[in-house]
């Protein structure tokens, strides 16, 4: 119960610099946003790396900072709960008017759960749902920029409204020729219209900051004509001579659904109100969740808090129960998922075979490895939660067993509500998409072909999932990323038939392997050996024996044979670490070849 009236002396200052730390956050994360377009301008690709790192922790820090002050200045963790629930009050005050108030939500919450006795927790204390609506939130300031620019071309006005949408955003680089690129964009967009007709609201409308990521900024925006409505992005990148182009030209939910992947890198995007972005982004992308366009902007604690929201709503509406995941069960993690839900959960296990070398620790830096890297649409990105709660009754008595006996460490079956409901404590769990695991999808092709081997369709999986595979680990290595456990139950199909790795306890950076050849046999016994006669170091990787565990199908082997063989070489490898190792950064485009206007 909320108390009747605000009498304690400290709640609105410790509400006021809860606010100061979150203000100080928000700032410091729309700085180094904005700084993307001069490292874009300037091409300093490996300063727009370091950025995109740093700017993951920026968060943890400033809530490490609010619970130092708040505890020296305040004595928060002492004070009594009627206290907190005023500080809530006080809080939800400050935020009207404010221009990120789910934002500062959310950084209520991580600070007041670093600082209260989780015993004492309440859901009181906390912003379980949003207690200030995002709608229509404007910034009323004399220079503010809306969230988007419209654009009212005519039928012979076009080209000028493209070039003049293009201008607006005033890139400091001249481009290569802009008029014909301009050119190039409407030769695309008329071809995606039904109709020729310019209806009478026919406009563009242009998100009116620049998505930044890689070596690319984006123009991002949606085209209406009549009753249709298409959305678009417009890649913007140096060529060789150092001038600007537009690269391609993508139309459609499909299209930037790819863009928007959880498998690729956070955008830079200097936003001050990052609900409209989400709002605008979604009208173009109403497939995709909230919690997925935050994450995408670099806004990873507020995507998790939306996710977990979805989640529990999820749960409310379903019946179905947890499970162990299907698939080839992994050496080092846990797996299990719900049937009804696009995710799994993964828990890592207590104890590893002998042949895995690691540990709790060294597997959670992996991960952290992944979130902090370039992944390059070829890694899926997770959220990391600890001690979370599910139902008992949604879980399956062998799915228990499993956990018990692979990870009992990590489980707790506990009342924790005093309502007499079992929960099953997780205590820390990593929860990504799902995917058709690659083998399995392999498996499907492998069935219909030994039943008619002249299948069209069939074949033309295989060839789609070997083929994608070899591009998912070339996409990866030119990232500096070794996945290590190559097998292909490690990686998994989406939706949009990309090719994504998801085990990372193997992965290392390519600059610490040493790509080698095996070595010639000294004699015939060397050679009929069925054991390893040569010395293998730390960091050692021979691609010579891939194939064996890779390759053992024929129509699998002459599928990568044929497009990829060059994997197998350790000259391929060794190429891409000297190239790494002198500084060049890899071009990643998250759209085929086939759509860029000026490819060689």
């Amino acid at each position: 119960m909320f108390p009747s009236r605000l009498d304690s002396p400290v709640a609105h200052d410790i509400a006021k610099a809860m606010m100061d730390g979150f203000n100080r956050h928000y700032r410091l994360f729309r700085t180094e946003s904005a700084r993307a377009k001069h490292r874009f301008e300037t091409q300093d690709w490996n300063g727009q790396q370091r950025a995109q790192r740093d700017r993951i922790e920026f968060y943890d820090l400033r809530v490490k900072e609010c619970v130092k002050r708040l505890t020296k200045e305040f004595v928060a963790h002492n004070q009594p709960m009627d206290v907190w629930e005023q500080v809530k009050l006080h809080y939800i005050g400050l935020l009207v008017n404010h221009h990120q108030p789910e934002l500062a939500e959310t950084f209520f919450n991580s600070v007041t759960t670093k600082i209260l006795n989780r015993a004492y927790f309440q859901n009181d204390f906390i912003f379980v749902r949003p207690a200030v609506s995002t709608e229509y939130i404007e910034n009323d300031e004399p220079n503010a920029k809306p969230t988007y620019l419209c654009y009212y071309p005519q039928a012979d006005s076009m080209l000028d409204k493209v070039l003049l949408m293009v201008r607006d955003f005033d890139l400091r680089v001249p481009f290569d020729d802009l008029d014909r690129d301009a050119m190039l964009v409407l030769d695309a967009m008329k071809a995606r219209f039904d109709h020729v007709k310019l209806r009478a609201n026919f406009q563009f409308q242009a998100l009116s900051t620049l998505f930044f990521r890689n070596k690319g900024a984006y123009i991002v925006g949606k085209i209406i004509n009549g009753f249709q409505e298409m959305p678009f992005a417009l890649p913007i990148v140096h060529n060789e001579a150092g001038k600007l182009i537009i690269d391609a030209a993508l139309f459609g939910e499909d299209d930037l659904l790819l863009l928007f992947s959880f498998a690729r890198a956070y955008f830079m995007v200097d936003m001050e109100i990052p609900s409209a972005y989400v709002q605008f982004l979604r009208n173009l992308m109403p497939r995709k969740p909230r919690a997925e366009f935050y994450i995408s902007l670099g806004l990873a604690k507020q995507g998790k808090t939306l996710f977990y929201r979805d989640f529990l709503f999820h749960m409310r509406h379903s019946t179905d129960k947890f499970r162990i995941a299907p698939g080839i069960k992994g050496m080092v993690m846990l797996v299990f998922d719900l049937p009804s839900y696009p995710f799994v959960f993964k828990v890592i296990k207590d104890f590893y075979p002998p042949q895995k070398d690691t540990s709790r620790e060294q597997i959670r830096g992996k991960y952290q490895l992944v979130k902090n890297h370039d992944r390059v649409g070829r890694m899926a990105d997770t959220l990391e939660f600890s001690v979370a709660g599910f139902p008992r009754e949604r879980f399956t008595d062998e799915l228990i067993a499993e956990i018990t006996k692979f990870a009992p460490s990590q489980l707790e079956i506990a009342d924790t509500n005093g309502d007499g409901k079992l929960e099953v404590l997780i205590k820390h769990v990593y929860i990504e998409r799902r995917m058709i695991p690659l083998n399995i999808y392999l498996q499907e092709a492998f069935d219909a072909l030994r039943i008619d081997a002249q299948d069209a369709v069939a074949q033309a999986q295989l060839t789609r999932a070997v083929v994608e595979y070899g591009n998912a680990i070339k996409d990866l290595v030119a990232a500096n990323i070794f996945p290590g456990d190559m097998l292909w139950k490690n990686f998994g199909i989406t939706r949009h038939g990309k090719v994504v790795f998801y085990d990372y306890d193997e992965i290392e950076y390519i600059t610490d392997c040493n790509f080698r050849k095996v070595p010639e046999p000294r004699n015939e016994e060397e050679e009929m050996s069925g054991e390893i006669w040569y010395s293998v170091a730390k960091g050692d990787v021979f691609p010579e024996t891939f194939g064996p565990f890779l390759l053992g199908n024929p129509r699998v082997r002459a599928e990568f044979m044929r497009h990829h063989a060059d994997l197998l070489e350790p000259d391929f490898w060794q190429q891409h670490k000297e190239r790494i190792v002198a500084g060049h950064v890899h071009d990643v485009f998250p759209y085929e070849r086939d759509r860029r206007f000026h490819a060689h």
